[in-house]
């Protein structure tokens, strides 16, 4: 039987045992961002940028690619490839000096011109390579690390063009150039035939057949392999141009020396052209300054090269900058290449995340193509906020634990016969006593069968028209009392629609006029500078939604950090004046009374320590029997849902479930946890 191998590699894709990323976290950061006037599309890229709890972010990333970068320019220098062939040459002459002292044999006349040519070299490398390259020379060792230069430059030139190729030269012999430069021959005679579009994929199947070793990146087709190239001469071409002038002039001398001919320069010449013919798209004239003690080679440092350019990808890549910008852009093997596998692990946990997000229903595109967060995340919003509430009313003085069913209504005293759909809880006794009749009777059946079910009456609980009035105008936007705001409406929301779906809630924004707003609306709503507090429009329109509903009890709460300055005139134009004017006042007094007439529990939360403000809200509640309520900005949520909580029942207990929910006793309001 043939023998069966296993190759094993690290695992690079995070903990594959992990769950499910947690979007709860990145969905109130969201949140927070678009009620305080992002976007949906900047609020996400803000959070993928920020990162979460113990998650690194796009912003974390890309200072490491930063980093590195300014380490490979900073550590190295362009030097190296001279600088060997200098040593080479400083070798080269003291060994051939070292032999005409030794030489006893040789004519004299003969030993003073081979030591005159020595001592007339030119300064210059190359140029004194080239004067050499004629030269007789005496010690075999120096006639040895003479040849070393034209090979050590063969082999420099050749991998910068093909990785790897460096080391798998040495000790080249002719056979192994001869075979080189088959391959660069078949090579550019290929790209010749695919630049005029004369190739054919059997073509490229011969090439990769006779010469596929010399490409460790295995490309499939011609196009992977022209890229690969093409990026490798860019980098190549690239630091030539990082080079001073002298350094560069003296690499083109030197180089017309690689493998003692100048076939193999001139191949490579020819090669690049091809490149740049097929690829014009490539960074062919950037350069950089690298400013080490550590000497590149030519291969080395276009390797170097290549690294900076696939930094400057991934710093593209991780500012995510374009309208249809993704994690799914950002090359989790490059960040792996250049940072390592937790980089790679910490984008791809990013990219999960976005994912989800956009894949949960969270996130989607509106028809404009606009990212919009979904009535899911705002309900999920909603929940979240009112978790926070519930912890934070948890620490209230004044509280008593208390575990009470009722969420129809209080007990009454009297018992019915169960029906279907009935959700009070059943009367133990009667119910037993029930059971212990129909079987000393003779009946059979079960211990408990449905007719002996009786439940406890509870009394019908009154429907509630609520009518949530919040400041829009722009002093809320600059004293941060904006996002407060939103939160309130957010959570009293969420309180309703899930819980009290029976009760009828209005939300409405004021600011010049006033507006009756979706939920949505408020959230996303950006402050606009216009001048104007106009209370009266908004209990115009609080009075409108209790008439709509005569059979529920209305409830009045108003969120506000200023006098009323504005009016609906009988025209609908909207009348503004600072002091207030007798007349603002006037309008809004008479539909407070309205409000007082219809029923409404009103309530004030007012926002900020103005003396005026507070003699005037206390002026009006008592006037309307209300109350006045002066919340900090991070416990206005968790005051005006205790306030509606309390306006809807005799009680507004707070417990703690056995499970670890957050419930309100007096509204069976339960916040799983």
């Amino acid at each position: 039987m043939a023998e069966i191998r296993s190759r094993f590699h690290r695992y690079e894709g995070g903990d594959p045992l992990a769950g499910p990323v947690e979007i709860a976290e990145a969905l109130d950061a969201i949140g927070e961002s678009v009620m305080a006037g992002s976007s949906p599309e900047r609020a996400l890229n803000e959070f993928l940028r920020r990162g979460g709890r113990g998650q690194s972010g796009l912003d974390d990333l890309a200072r490491r690619v930063a980093k590195r970068r300014r380490m490979l320019l900073r550590r190295h220098n362009l030097d190296g490839t001279l600088e060997q062939a200098r040593q080479l040459l400083e070798h080269a002459v003291l060994e051939e000096r070292k032999q005409l002292a030794r030489d006893t044999e040789m004519d004299d006349d003969l030993r003073e011109f081979a030591q005159l040519r020595l001592d007339s070299l030119p300064p210059s490398t190359a140029a004194a390579v080239q004067e050499l390259s004629d030269y007789a020379w005496q010690s075999r060792q120096a006639r040895a690390d003479y040849e070393k230069i034209k090979d050590l430059l063969g082999r420099e030139l050749l991998d910068q063009r093909f990785a790897g190729l460096k080391k798998a030269l040495e000790n080249a012999t002719d056979e192994d150039r001869v075979a080189i430069n088959q391959m660069l021959g078949d090579l550019n005679a290929l790209l010749e035939k695919h630049r005029l579009g004369e190739d054919t994929p059997h073509d490229f199947d011969d090439f990769m057949d006779k010469h596929g070793d010399y490409f460790p990146e295995h490309p499939q087709n011609i196009d992977e392999l022209i890229d690969a190239l093409a990026q490798r001469a860019a980098a190549a071409q690239r630091m030539l141009n990082s080079m001073t002038t002298e350094q560069r002039e003296e690499l083109m001398q030197l180089s017309a020396q690689a493998f003692g001919t100048p076939q193999l320069m001139s191949t490579l010449t020819q090669l690049d052209a091809n490149l740049r013919a097929l690829r014009p798209g490539e960074n062919w004239g950037g350069s950089e300054s690298f400013g080490g003690d550590e000497p590149l080679g030519l291969g080395d440092g276009t390797g170097v090269l290549q690294d900076i350019a696939e930094l400057d990808e991934l710093t593209e890549q991780l500012s995510q900058s374009h309208r249809d910008a993704r994690m799914e852009d950002v090359d989790l093997d490059s960040l792996s290449r250049q940072l390592g596998g937790d980089a790679a692990v910490a984008a791809n946990t990013l990219r999960e995340l976005e994912k989800a997000l956009r894949e949960t229903g969270t996130l989607r595109r509106d028809w404009s193509g606009k990212l919009t967060l979904t009535p899911k995340a705002m309900r999920q919003l909603g929940r979240s906020l009112l978790r926070d509430i519930a912890t934070r009313m948890s620490g209230r003085t004044g509280q008593r634990e208390l575990r009470q069913s009722g969420a129809a209504g209080e007990i009454s005293g009297a018992t019915r016969a169960w029906e279907f759909g009935d959700t009070e809880p059943w009367d133990i006794p009667r119910t037993l006593l029930n059971s212990f009749q129909r079987r000393a009777g003779g009946g059979n059946g079960p211990l408990i069968a449905v007719d002996d079910i009786e439940i406890a009456e509870t009394e019908a609980r009154t429907q509630a028209a609520v009518a949530l009035l919040v400041d829009t105008s722009f002093s809320m936007e600059m004293d941060g009392r904006w996002v407060p705001m939103k939160r309130t409406a957010l959570a009293l929301h969420t309180l309703i629609r899930s819980r009290f779906r029976g009760d009828h809630l209005q939300l409405i924004g004021f600011a010049r006029f006033a507006q009756v707003m979706e939920i949505e609306q408020i959230t996303a709503l950006e402050a606009e500078w216009d001048k104007g507090t106009n209370l009266h429009h908004a209990l115009l329109l609080a009075n409108r939604h209790f008439r709509n509903h005569p059979d529920s009890q209305p409830v009045l709460l108003i969120v506000t950090d200023g006098e009323p300055t504005s009016h609906l005139e009988a025209g609908g134009e909207a009348s503004f004046s600072y002091p207030p004017h007798p007349l603002t006042i006037a309008h809004t007094l008479h539909e407070l009374d309205n409000s007082k007439r219809l029923g409404a529990q009103t309530t004030f939360f007012r926002l900020g320590d103005d003396p005026g403000l507070a003699r005037f809200m206390d002026t009006i509640a008592r006037r309307v029997s209300g109350r006045v309520i002066a919340p900090e900005l991070d416990g206005l949520d968790a005051t005006v849902v205790e306030s509606y909580l309390g306006s809807r029942g005799p009680t507004s207990e707070r417990g703690t479930d056995d499970a670890g929910g957050d419930w309100f006793a007096g509204r069976g309001f339960w916040v799983g946890g």
